[in-house]
């Protein structure tokens, strides 16, 4: 920590992270009240640039929030046309018919869109009504009032040398003070991690889980182009190695998202879950659709699986967690985008409510019931048994029994209660002599590619000379534990080939952190069986660089 004097400025509302859920924040605290002082702070050099999402868009958020945003030129343009679920063998697929599927799942209204340009245009709406939005100021700290609340952040903090200490061109950053601080930071955000950790959030709820999503853009011959077309799959390249499927999104302007989501609580270390991305492209249906085109863009991202039973208690003392901080996502649905939006909204009416009546720096406890027992927590409480029963009984007693359930959910009631997750997605990874290794054929560079090819494709820039945001609790572990007991499986987990073992002649194997790739998925410390590696926010700006993910 510096011990230089900081500036400082005072707000109403601060919000860390201009996501779905900080903007919708931001823009509801305007319109309820156009002289509230409200400031965004978003680490990515421009907003969107860390934003990556499916995506296929629920507009009730947005509904709620704009409801005159197609007049206002939001970038929804892309309604999706048709639906398709299919589970895949090696070399053949079958077609899950649509009609058994309760009704939630249905994608009709709904749009196909960049959840990146998305942000961009609600920062556009945010901006026009007075909201101060600055990209490039990651939040490196939280700031405690005298009392143990949250009274704020630290941002803006450039130029420590490699070391740690203060370099020739050092800024200490600012402090933001705020009545109230909402933290939007996405899944697994550093502050929101050290706020469930100080105040117990977590206490009597199930473990938090979570699957890593990897994304690429494609441009396809237009012939095979079917704008408004999507597609999910299950089953191969996974089949009982671990929990997932795929989805296949076309936008507009002969553009395809093809995306791979692997459940984080899978057992065998061996598993490699970027290569499971690239075996899936080799698929006939998936090869021949990407056949003559070219990927544009790559990226990657973990998603909160655990839903209702896991999220935290969301208010402390002066902070509330919003979006995926908390963990929103319908897991069947693939859907989260519109509960962060509700609840940015939720959030701003319950601080709105407190400051107008003369009260700050304590638990919005208004905005959590709301988010329990309004649109989100209906939302999220019918389909809360699917990820359990898919963890525990496999995929296809979660297609059956799973879907049985969300049937009985939509009338209001579950014959099998609340199912529990059990382990977190660390302890769930096994020693590797209980496994067999996995042998992934070699990317050709035409339909599948290496890791640090792909990530060039994300735009992924830092600052060499700063400390290495990704931190060791024991730097002993990777080489003494990791790597006999469970074969190094960082060096797998890892969608952008940050962490290797180097192994040269005649010396001890060297565990090397190249955190200049990172991808801020934070796959590393959600799944590192040690919980040994700490996900810190390097300097503002640094990371990918998403075009329109």
């Amino acid at each position: 920590m510096s011990q230089t004097a900081r500036e400082t400025m005072e707000y109403d509302v601060v919000i860390v992270g201009a996501g779905p859920a900080g903007l919708s924040a931001a823009i509801r605290l305007k319109q309820l009240n156009p002289d509230c002082e409200v400031v965004v702070l978003e680490k990515g050099s421009e907003v969107g640039a860390h934003i990556l999402s499916g995506a296929v868009l629920d507009p009730c958020g947005l509904d709620a929030l704009i409801p005159d945003w197609k007049a206002k030129g939001a970038p929804l343009t892309v309604p999706v046309k048709d639906d398709n679920f299919y589970m895949l063998g090696e070399g053949g697929k079958i077609r899950i018919p649509n009609f058994p599927m309760p009704p939630l799942m249905n994608n009709h209204g709904n749009y196909i869109v960049s959840m990146g340009n998305v942000c961009r245009w609600m920062a556009e709406q945010a901006e026009e009504l007075g909201v101060e939005i600055f990209p490039g100021m990651a939040c490196s700290e939280l700031v405690y009032a005298e009392d143990g609340s949250v009274k704020g952040v630290v941002a803006g903090e450039f130029g420590r040398n490699a070391d740690g200490s203060e370099g020739p061109s050092y800024e200490p950053g600012m402090e933001l003070h705020g009545k109230y601080v909402f933290l939007s930071e996405g899944v697994r955000g550093s502050l929101s991690k050290e706020v469930i950790a100080k105040y117990d959030l977590s206490a009597g709820k199930e473990p938090q889980k979570f699957g890593l999503g990897m994304k690429e853009i494609w441009e396809i011959d237009p012939a095979k182009h079917r704008e408004g077309s999507v597609t999910h799959t299950m089953g191969w390249p996974l089949n009982s190695n671990a929990g997932g499927g795929s989805f296949i999104y076309h936008l507009d302007n002969n553009q395809v998202y093809v995306g791979f989501v692997v459940h984080l609580n899978y057992k065998n270390p061996h598993l490699f879950p970027y290569m499971e991305f690239q075996r899936f492209k080799h698929h006939p249906m998936v090869a021949e659709l990407l056949k003559g085109g070219k990927r544009v863009a790559y990226g990657a991202r973990a998603i909160t699986e655990g839903g209702f039973q896991s999220m935290p208690k969301m208010v402390a003392p002066g902070v509330a967690l919003l979006g995926c901080s908390v963990g929103m996502v319908n897991v069947p649905r693939i859907k989260g985008n519109h509960n962060a939006m509700l609840s940015g909204k939720a959030a701003a009416e319950a601080a709105y409510a407190a400051i107008q009546a003369g009260r700050s720096a304590d638990e919005l406890s208004d905005y959590e019931t709301e988010v329990r027992t309004g649109a989100i927590g209906k939302d999220l409480k019918k389909v809360r048994n699917v990820k359990p029963l898919w963890s525990k009984y496999g995929l296809l007693a979660s297609l059956m029994v799973g879907g049985f359930d969300m049937w009985t959910n939509t009338l209001g009631f579950s014959l099998l209660g609340t199912v529990k997750h059990g382990k977190n997605d660390a302890d769930a990874t096994e020693a590797a002599d209980k496994h067999k290794p996995i042998d992934y054929p070699k990317p050709d560079g035409k339909l599948s590619f290496d890791r640090l090819t792909n990530v060039s494709f994300s735009m992924t820039n830092h600052e060499e000379s700063q400390p290495a945001h990704l931190k060791l609790k024991d730097a002993s572990i990777p080489v003494d534990v990791n790597l006999p007991k469970y074969a190094g499986p960082s060096a797998r987990y890892c969608p952008a080939g940050v962490y290797e073992f180097v192994h040269e002649d005649g010396k001890e194997p060297r565990f090397q952190i190249n955190f200049q790739n990172c991808v801020h998925c934070k796959t590393c410390d959600i799944k590192d069986p040690a919980q040994n590696i700490t996900w810190t926010t390097p300097q503002g700006g640094d990371g990918p660089n998403y075009p329109n993910m």
